[in-house]
């Protein structure tokens, strides 16, 4: 059953992004807001990177003399997943690259939602959650 379960049922959306210039004040406070640990950047609704709370704290408040935009900040490489795509396959990816999160792709490459290792786990299946989880926190 797990298998035939498509990312899209279970993503969670809509999805909050910013662009490559939003300022990191304006990010940190958006994930305030809406109670985010990370959000996509995106140009013409495309990825072009991530910026996470750790990010935030790691890169940018050691420089806090000034505002910087994201992009000076961001991890670039977006790590994605398409909603059409197993939630099975999906936790692969997140257990392979070692993530807790994945930006959800439509089929023209857009960003659609997001999907995370709790929405595997509340909407999907505990064990594949803790199985992925096992995965992600392993040392390699």
């Amino acid at each position: 059953m797990v298998d035939e379960i498509r990312v899209e049922r279970v993503m969670s959306r809509p999805v909050s992004t910013i662009s490559p210039k939003t300022s990191v004040r304006a990010a940190a406070a958006m994930m305030k807001e809406h109670g985010l640990g990370f959000l996509p950047v995106c140009v013409d609704g495309r990825p072009v990177g991530l910026v996470t709370d750790r990010d935030i704290v790691a890169r940018w408040v050691p420089l806090v003399a000034y505002d910087a935009s994201v992009d000076s900040i961001m991890t670039p490489n977006v790590i994605t997943c398409l909603a059409s795509q197993s939630v099975r396959e999906a936790a692969h990816i997140m257990g392979d690259r070692q993530i807790r999160r994945l930006v959800v792709l439509d089929d023209t490459g857009a960003v659609c939602g997001v999907l995370t290792l709790g929405d595997i786990a509340n909407d999907v299946s505990e064990e594949l959650a803790g199985q992925t989880l096992g995965e992600i926190v392993e040392l390699r």
